[in-house]
């Protein structure tokens, strides 16, 4: 059996490398010059299983552009870069590198996080022990996290404060985080997860992977449960993104682009201002059927907010354990506003579907489908859009009806738009609308906008 799981995992790491191969030619490769000094390896140490090798690059407002590199993480090294211990620092570890090579992604975030705040950023470059088959590299993490916290111990000693570290995990890293908080008792500031890895992890105990008591804060971005992100919830937090698992513009897209789909959404939370806030509710389905169009519970009102805000922007005490949910964007800076098309009809003889779309400067369009079902006489339907709602020009709507039936006519009493959270009072409503086959109705809206 465990031949067999040896290969199933060996597989795995095949089936990342391809996609990682496909990342790379479709985005950007470090566009900041080389002396980051990233490690690498070859395919041949791959097989070999390689070990673990660590080194640590500083950025801070000193040095935005090329790191100061610590190997040892040695109080005398770290004394000798630009580290200062009266700013927060964040630490960014990154997951499994099929590769072995410097993630695309870096220095995007490393750049957000320095022009979002006066911080020190410390990278942690562990290419080495990250590009191996993958429970090795597994195992490597967990050695990995005594090497950081020996680091962070350090940094302490230099007048750094535990609750100064914010965290920030892509993948494996997001674990590897959740164990060095664990060693320093869970009295770390904050850990952000991005798509915490679910392989070897969602069946895990918490002691052997990211969960709530790591650090006084943790929050967890999913992107792709189906596939290599963690199945279930594991932080005070859990942003669900589209439900946590397909996400819009991945559909024909390498096949790591779910689950790197929330180190993209977190970069462009830190970068533009439209925020990116989140809905508690029951489930998924719940949701988007427009059952949960507030953040009055548990939150009191504050939805929490993907960023930098401290503590996502909630400020109930104690936090709370709670799944979130919100609507993307196919495309930076993902943003959506959360639209509620509240729907009724005369009652249904046989069920049926509507296709809604909304429009706004003539140009910009997002669809749905809103279900009707037979005798029911209203339906609810929360869809994205990338404006907000008093820059909606028009919608329109199709009777697309069922697949085997032909199309009834749909009387509509009443279809009202409105902006989620629903304190938000204002609507857009049109009355009396007879929907027949094969002929779609649209109406303009005057712009609402001061």
């Amino acid at each position: 059996m465990a031949g067999i799981w040896k290969i199933v995992l060996t597989l795995f790491g095949l089936l990342v490398l391809c996609s990682q191969l496909l990342e790379g030619a479709e985005e950007d490769l470090a566009a900041a010059s080389d002396c980051t000094n990233f490690q690498t390896t070859t395919w041949k140490q791959y097989l070999g299983e390689n070990k673990l090798q660590v080194q640590y690059l500083i950025f801070t407002p000193q040095n935005r552009n090329c790191a100061s590199i610590v190997s040892g993480g040695s109080i005398e090294e770290i004394q000798a870069s630009n580290f200062n211990s009266s700013l927060d620092t964040k630490v960014i570890i990154l997951g499994y590198r099929a590769l072995g090579n410097k993630p695309s992604w870096i220095d995007d975030l490393v750049q957000a996080l320095l022009n979002a705040a006066e911080v020190n950023v410390l990278v942690v470059d562990w290419l080495y022990g990250a590009s191996s088959v993958y429970n090795v590299v597994v195992q490597n993490s967990q050695e990995l996290s005594v090497d950081i916290s020996i680091v962070i111990n350090n940094l302490i000693a230099l007048g750094s404060m535990q609750e100064s570290f914010h965290f920030i995990g892509v993948s494996l890293g997001a674990h590897v985080a959740g164990f060095v908080g664990s060693i320093f008792g869970g009295k770390l500031g904050r850990i952000t997860g991005l798509d915490p890895a679910g392989p070897m992890f969602t069946k895990a105990s918490t002691d052997m992977r990211l969960d709530p008591s790591d650090a006084l804060f943790v929050e967890a971005i999913h992107t792709d449960m189906d596939n290599f992100g963690i199945r279930i919830p594991i932080g005070h937090i859990d942003y669900q993104i589209n439900g946590g698992k397909d996400q819009p513009g991945c559909i024909f897209r390498y096949m790591i682009c779910d689950h790197m789909r929330a180190v993209h959404l977190y970069i462009s939370a830190i970068t533009n201002p439209c925020p990116l806030l989140a809905f508690p509710c029951q489930s998924y389905e719940d949701f988007v059927t427009g059952k949960c169009l507030n953040c009055d519970h548990p939150f009191g009102g504050s939805c929490p907010r993907i960023g930098l805000l401290r503590n996502g922007g909630i400020t109930v005490n104690p936090l709370p354990k709670e799944e979130v949910f919100m609507l993307t964007t196919d495309a930076p800076p993902f943003c959506a506003h959360h639209i509620l098309v509240d729907l009724h009809v005369t009652q249904l003889s046989r069920s049926s579907r509507i296709q809604v779309t909304l429009k706004s400067e003539g140009v910009t369009q997002s669809h749905s489908q809103v279900k009707l079902q037979k005798g029911v006489s209203g339906s609810k339907m929360v869809m994205a859009h990338s404006t907000m709602l008093c820059k909606i020009d028009s919608i329109e709507l199709k009777n697309t009806g069922t697949r085997f039936y032909r199309k009834d006519e749909i009387n509509i009493v009443k279809i009202c738009i409105s902006e989620v959270p629903s304190d938000r009072k204002e609507s857009l409503c049109v009355e009396n609308i007879k929907l027949k086959e094969g002929n779609p109705w649209s109406h303009d809206f005057v712009k609402l906008c001061n």
